[in-house]
Formats: C-alpha cells, structure tokens, sequence
C-alpha cells in the first residue's frame, strides 16, 4: 500500500494545526515532521515542543525525521511529544544500531534515513532492525528542490536487498516528489512518499494526493 507523508516544511506555520487537518482530511495517512538542527543542515525548523501541541489536535501518523547532529539526545523528547515514527541519518550517528534501540524502547518505530551521497552500504548491517528506510531525493535541509534522479538505483538496489532477505521494512523517498516523480519511485520499490510543495502548494490537496499515490 502507497502511503502519503505531506511535509509540513511547506505549510502555513501561523495556521500549523488547521494545515495537518487539510491533509488528513485529504486522504494523507503520515504527517512528516522535518526537524532540521541547523547544524547537520543549515535551517532550523521545529522542536519536540510543536509536536507535542500537534498531537493534540491530530491522529495521523507523526513521521518525525531527525536531521540532526546527535541525534540519540532527541529521541525521548520526540517520542514523549508523540511520535510515531522517529527517523535519524545515518550519517549523524557513530552508533545507528544503539539508537534504533532506543527508538523502540521509546515506543516507536524505529527508521534509517540516507543522504544522496550516501551508499547503502552504510546500512547493510542496520536494514534487518529498522521498519523504514529514508532514501533522500534531493540534499536535505531545504523543501524546492529538484528531484536526483541517480537515487532511482538506490531505491531499486534497497528494494531488491528487502525482497530478497525477507525483511519487511518500509521505503520511504523524501525530495522533489510530484505526480511524475513519484511514479517513478513507485516502480522503483518505494511504498512511503513525502511530499511537501507538490500537497500544500496545490489548488486541489485531494486530487494532488490522489495523483502522487497513483
């Protein structure tokens, strides 16, 4: 089943509540919560203290990705705040398998995410514990970005590792994602598509899910 994650990076943050409502009613099932430190990449977005007032108002599912130095020092607050799902980089971290303990002892699920530039090697040892692993399309840190087609490979060659060891993860693509690109990574094996101006930007929220889900 394709799942839609409407970033809320490209939504109206005077009106944060009422711009999750839309989606959901829409038909998205994920909230993606980028938390950008400023640090790891260079904006800085939202803490553990917005989600919390979110969850509040909302029964979607909260995807809430790190990208962050450190971020086993985010976990508790996130997963206390609401969190459903709790993403960090691979790259930020010098001991992955440590914090996907952690995730799940918090309560969560637990999800790997890799920058462009970043072999799935990296994860190879991680991708049988996690339940979603995050392929970036573009560069993280900015929502506008054009879409990196040589992360099509990536996600056919994760694809093809879940398939043929039996695991049962989630792939998430997260990047430039529109109606054309994502049926691209659809083909490609991805089941989880984040979307932020493609959704928020639309005239038609419903119709622009619909024809990101395909």
């Amino acid at each position: 089943m394709i799942k839609i994650a409407p970033s809320i990076l490209s939504a109206d943050f005077a009106h944060l509540a009422d711009e999750v409502k839309k989606v959901t009613d829409a038909g998205a099932e994920y909230i993606h919560i980028d938390v950008m430190d400023g640090t790891f990449v260079p904006n800085i977005t939202l803490g553990s203290p917005v989600v919390k007032s979110l969850r509040q108002t909302s029964k979607a599912v909260f995807d809430v990705h790190l990208m962050t130095e450190h971020p086993e020092t985010q976990i508790e607050a996130f997963a206390e705040a609401g969190a459903d799902i709790i993403t960090f980089h691979v790259e930020a971290a010098k001991h992955p398998h440590r914090i996907i303990q952690q995730i799940k002892a918090a309560g969560c699920k637990a999800g790997i995410a890799l920058n462009p530039g970043t072999s799935l090697a990296m994860i190879e040892e991680l991708i049988a514990d996690v339940d979603m692993v995050l392929i970036m399309t573009v560069n993280p840190g900015f929502g506008g970005q054009k879409f990196i087609e040589s992360q099509l490979d990536k996600i056919h060659m994760l694809y093809h590792t879940i398939q043929d060891m039996g695991f049962t993860c989630d792939i998430e693509v997260d990047g430039g994602i529109n109606p054309e690109t994502s049926k691209r990574v659809r083909e490609a094996g991805a089941n989880v598509l984040v979307a932020g101006s493609a959704v928020y930007g639309a005239d038609d929220v419903s119709e622009a899910i619909k024809a990101i889900r395909g």
